[in-house]
């Protein structure tokens, strides 16, 4: 059978082929019962839009790449989430690549992405070649979502108020009478600013002797390793404020696999409020980072990226919020 073209659609509707384009485009102007008519011839035809001709008309294709850190980040979850409806309330289809993968075989997604001629590029947390980002950022509108760096000429970067998220956990273990308070820390610039932000805030509440800072790698097994050797020293902390969820899971893995009861001998705290800190298994202690609402955010920002490439860049700051669950108490509650 022969695939119906925007022709077979014009005569079953007894209207010109423009005006079929005008119908499909979504333009106004044109009369109900026209607009009735090629919607109507469309669906008894079954017509699909050549999407290949309609991009070289158009000089659009339509599509934003998304370039993410890693995949298996639960947090980047629901910052797709917010980023897809968003591009998609305003006709935009979203394609995916996983650095990660990239840097596994070594493929530069950022150039098979302009390649493909998306009309705007997201890049999603810390990726390994700011360069290719650089390069990219020359021939196509970029946002930079949940992370602060790169730092590029004309390109957004929409996060989360790290510092600030940061502070709001520390303080929160400090105000349960914990003094022995360890932070297993992350990579990258995210994770800089969390681990400055809890420093900071020991020093000001008188408790930076006591303060300790575990390097981990965002991963569960960091979390878990980074644990076992905050619990191996002399003085364990009683509470631990983890980089992020995913650490924070290996981190009570590590306390209950020597015995410790949580929140009871230990208080643990995460970042990011994934469904893993609400598992009611775990029901961890979090901050939340407003992943969602950051998604929504980087879309609107590319949006206007799109329509004015010119304009200056922007740092735009969602702010984090505290979420109380089963993983912390107060101090001595043993």
């Amino acid at each position: 059978m022969r695939t119906p073209t925007i022709r077979d659609v014009a005569e079953r509707a007894g209207v010109s082929k423009s005006l079929v384009s005008l119908v499909l485009r979504g333009a106004e102007g044109v009369r109900p019962e026209k607009r009735q008519a090629v919607l109507a011839a469309v669906e008894e035809l079954g017509y699909r839009p050549n999407a290949a001709a309609r991009s070289l008309s158009e000089r659009r294709t339509r599509t934003v790449g998304v370039l993410l850190n890693d995949m298996r980040n639960p947090w980047f979850v629901d910052l797709i989430d917010g980023l897809q409806s968003r591009l998609y309330d305003s006709g935009l289809h979203v394609l995916l690549g996983d650095g990660h993968l990239n840097r596994r075989l070594g493929e530069d997604l950022t150039r098979t992405f302009t390649e493909l001629r998306v009309d705007g590029l997201v890049a999603v947390g810390t990726l390994p070649d700011p360069d290719a980002l650089r390069t990219a950022a020359r021939h196509v509108p970029m946002v930079v979502a949940g992370t602060r760096e790169p730092v590029l000429p004309g390109v957004d970067i929409v996060a989360n108020d790290d510092e600030h998220g940061a502070r709001l956990a520390t303080e929160h273990l400090i105000g349960l009478g914990h003094r022995h308070i360890a932070h297993v820390a992350g990579l990258g610039a995210v994770g800089e600013l969390r681990r400055r932000s809890f420093e900071a805030t020991m020093r000001e509440h008188g408790l930076a002797d006591t303060a300790v800072v575990e390097q981990g790698d965002l991963t569960e097994e960091g979390g878990y390793r980074a644990t076992v050797r905050l619990l191996n020293r002399a003085r364990r902390p009683d509470a631990i404020f983890a980089v992020n969820d995913m650490t924070c899971v290996g981190a009570l893995s590590a306390a209950e696999e020597t015995g410790l009861v949580i929140p009871r001998d230990l208080s643990l705290v995460g970042y990011d409020n994934t469904y893993l800190a609400r598992l009611r298994h775990l029901w961890l202690t979090t901050v939340d980072n407003a992943g969602h609402d950051v998604g929504r955010r980087a879309a609107g920002r590319l949006l206007d990226r799109i329509a004015d490439p010119s304009r200056p860049a922007e740092v735009d700051l969602a702010v984090p919020l505290l979420k109380v669950r089963g993983s912390t108490a107060p101090a001595g509650a043993a």
